[in-house]
């Protein structure tokens, strides 16, 4: 096959030749000229910059020698930055920087070639002080109007390329220490005896707190192409940090991490990158996570990062696998005009044993061992609008498919359905052991159980009870706007089921861990029926504390009314309500006399009217029996004068009480004072210790003591 023949006039030809002679002439023209001019260029660069970085951010920037070392390379000795008042940053002794002459064309100053040689750079903290400030120091002077109108999107793409162009094609680094000073008691000192870049090909060295750790960083960085994939690792060990430990009290380490850029561009309006991260025998131990090691053997993310104009979000393209487990997070932070938090969780459906066998070890102690079969998935909706925080949205939802436990972990999670040892705790300490079960003289059946106590208890603080499958998700929605309008975590979401598995099965202590183990347990008792409705509560019932070292329905209507729980009247089923979330302040809401401070009586009036409206007990206009409440004779001599004001907030325990769900309430208060707020005259709330003034504070501290004595002598006979 010939293909035709084109002519073209010699003519053009000519004219080409002539034109693109003439461009080349002028290159050489100007390249001859800017060679000879170069040493200007540079002086006058350098002084630019030096000027600069003083102007900005207060930076004594000082360079004995430098000059060019070729066409496009530059040679500086002696380097030092130091940043005004605070200690010197930087010094270099050698370095060599070349840059890609045709991007400078353009203006973009891309490094083809570093040479170091011995450098050090020093960060130094100093109480609320470091050398690191000057950051913040920037003078900003970009024009509003147009800063207002260039979006994020925009921003981490400049970024981006300007982090990009500072990383050369070939690099060479020998004797490079970075060394970071916290307030001289954590040191932490890292030598980079030798990093080199050639031709894309990273591979380094370098010498952690001296001989402590030799650490690696491997892999390939094309700029250029915006891709890099690097790793890092240590000799023969784990790479950790004992920094973090004597710094945080945590422990952190790995055997290696995987950082992987694929590709950055824009979708449309907004910035994508898209990349991955993954970690092997990841160790973290940190108090307020678990009290144990968390080993997570092998975990990765495929992540695709979507910045916008005004957002920055993880896309659901992105999964997240921890062994053969895996889910699609979807996570949405917008800046303007209002802060608004959006997260959603799907995860498919999948093998449950490889879900459970995912789990990190360490994390939920009771479920290690567990077997079972069948498949779960997940899901989870969460958006917040910060300006409408009582419109917040909040669903989740983990649905089985011919789920079924084959083998219990190391906790039996039906132990609840026989006898069982109970165990409280105050300030971490077990108090004593108690029998759930008829061998116990104190031990109440739910039959046994006044009606009026149980429909109060589950009227103020579980109404939902007998229906939900162990969580109320329209409680959380509101717990989450309340302590995001709070500021501060003042309201919770738990239930009685809830309750029950933090008590009987986990440990007290207050870590992240517990509290998600917590609530896979609910799931795993509610959704598979393994402890009845009735047994849940009757158990409840004979855990709860109601007073100092006073545990469950049979001692608490004992101790307060000599009566058995059978026998309590409407007025005495509220008030044992009433002190279920603060059970150490009981005595204090009786008056001398044994009768209830006025204070309770709206209490009195709200709850009962709720539980009339139900049909639980009849309409009654005198206070649904505030009045028929009086304290047995035997601790009515115990009560502090009406006159005395105490500060009731100092006898509660730090340990997490046991409150039950919160389905319209603040847990840490009862439910008249998050109703009604707190009424002046009840003093024994709102003011701190004063004393009746024909008392001296001696005499009162030896009442109090003296009280509390024979409290205590008192609490076992009257059980």
């Amino acid at each position: 096959m010939h293909l035709p023949k084109i002519n073209i006039p010699k003519k053009y030809i000519k004219t080409g030749a002539w034109a693109l002679g003439i461009i080349i002439i002028l290159l050489m023209i100007t390249g001859i000229i800017a060679y000879n001019k170069r040493e200007a260029l540079l002086e006058k660069m350098m002084a630019k910059a030096i000027a600069k970085a003083d102007k900005d951010y207060g930076l004594d920037v000082k360079i004995a020698e430098y000059g060019f070392n070729g066409f496009s390379t530059v040679h500086m000795k002696n380097i030092s930055v130091v940043p005004k008042d605070r200690d010197t940053l930087t010094t270099i002794s050698d370095m060599t920087i070349g840059v890609k002459l045709f991007p400078l064309i353009f203006g973009d100053v891309k490094l083809s070639e570093i040479d170091l040689n011995m450098g050090k750079l020093n960060i130094v903290f100093r109480d609320s002080l470091s050398n690191l400030d000057f950051l913040l120091k920037r003078k900003k002077k970009d024009n509003p109007e147009q800063k207002s109108k260039t979006g994020l999107g925009d921003l981490a793409h400049n970024l981006l390329n300007q982090v990009l162009y500072k990383i050369p094609d070939n690099m060479q680094i020998k004797d490079f220490l970075l060394n970071v000073n916290d307030n001289d008691t954590a040191k932490l000192t890292f030598l980079t005896s030798n990093a080199t870049i050639d031709d894309g090909e990273l591979s380094s060295t370098i010498l952690v707190n001296e001989t402590e750790s030799t650490w690696h960083i491997n892999g390939t960085v094309k700029p250029g192409k915006k891709q890099m994939d690097i790793m890092l690792f240590a000799d023969n060990k784990k790479v950790e940090l004992p920094y973090l430990e004597r710094k945080l009290h945590a422990k952190f380490s790995f055997d290696t991490v995987r950082t992987e850029m694929k590709n950055a561009d824009y979708s449309g309006d907004d910035f994508k990158i898209s990349g991955s991260w993954s970690i092997k025998n990841l160790l973290i131990n940190h108090p307020k996570i678990a009290s144990n090691d968390i080993v997570v053997a092998d975990a990765k993310i495929e992540a695709d990062m979507l910045i916008g104009k005004n957002f920055v979000a993880l896309d659901s393209t992105s999964t997240v696998y921890l062994k053969k487990a895996s889910i699609h997070p979807y996570i949405k932070y917008t800046l303007s005009p209002n802060k608004i938090y959006e997260v959603k969780l799907h995860a498919p459906e999948q093998d449950a044993q490889e879900i459970i066998s995912a789990f990190p070890q360490g994390l939920f102690e009771s479920l290690d061992g567990m077997q079972v079969r069948g498949k779960i998935s997940y899901d989870l909706n969460f958006y917040l609008d910060s300006t409408l925080p009582d419109s917040v949205k909040f669903s989740s939802s983990l649905t089985p498919s011919n789920f079924k436990i084959l083998k219990w972990g190391k906790t039996d999670l039906q132990k609840m359905n026989k006898d069982f040892v109970y165990t409280p705790y105050e300030r971490g300490k077990p108090m004593r052991d108690i029998l759930i079960g008829p061998g116990n003289p104190n031990y109440t059946p739910l039959s046994e159980v006044s009606s009026n106590f149980k429909n109060a208890i589950l009227t103020s603080e579980d109404p939902s009870f007998f229906t939900h499958k162990g969580f109320v998700q329209e409680s959380i929605r509101k717990s989450i706007a309340v302590n995001f309008k709070a500021k501060k975590f003042v309201r919770g979401g738990s239930t009685i089921s809830m309750q029950l598995v933090k008590n009987v099965f986990l440990s007290r202590q207050k870590t992240l861990s517990r509290k998600v183990e917590e609530i896979l347990i609910v799931w795993l008792i509610e959704n598979n029926n393994l402890i009845s409705k009735n047994r849940m509560l009757e158990v409840y019932f004979n855990i709860i504390e109601m007073g100092q070292n006073i545990y469950g329905i049979g001692e608490a209507t004992r101790y307060y009314f000599g009566k058995k729980p059978s026998d309590l009247n409407i007025g005495e089923g509220i008030f044992l309500a009433n002190i279920v979330p603060r059970p150490k302040i009981a005595l204090y809401k009786f008056k001398d006399d044994g009768g209830l401070k006025d204070y309770l009586y709206p209490y009195f009036k709200f709850i009962g009217k709720i539980m009339a409206g139900r049909g639980l007990t009849p309409v009654d206009s005198n206070g649904y029996g505030f009045y028929n409440v009086q304290l047995r004779d035997g601790l009515r001599k115990y009560l502090l004068p009406d006159s005395t004001s105490i500060d009731t907030n100092a006898l509660e325990s730090d340990e997490d009480p046991l409150l039950p769900a919160i389905e319209t309430h603040d847990a840490s208060k009862s439910l008249f004072d998050r109703l009604f707020g707190k009424q002046k005259k009840d003093t024994t709330h709102t003011q701190p210790a004063k004393i009746d003034t024909t008392k001296t504070k001696r005499e009162l501290r030896q009442e109090r003591r003296e009280q509390r004595r024979r409290e205590k002598e008192q609490e076992k006979p009257a059980l």
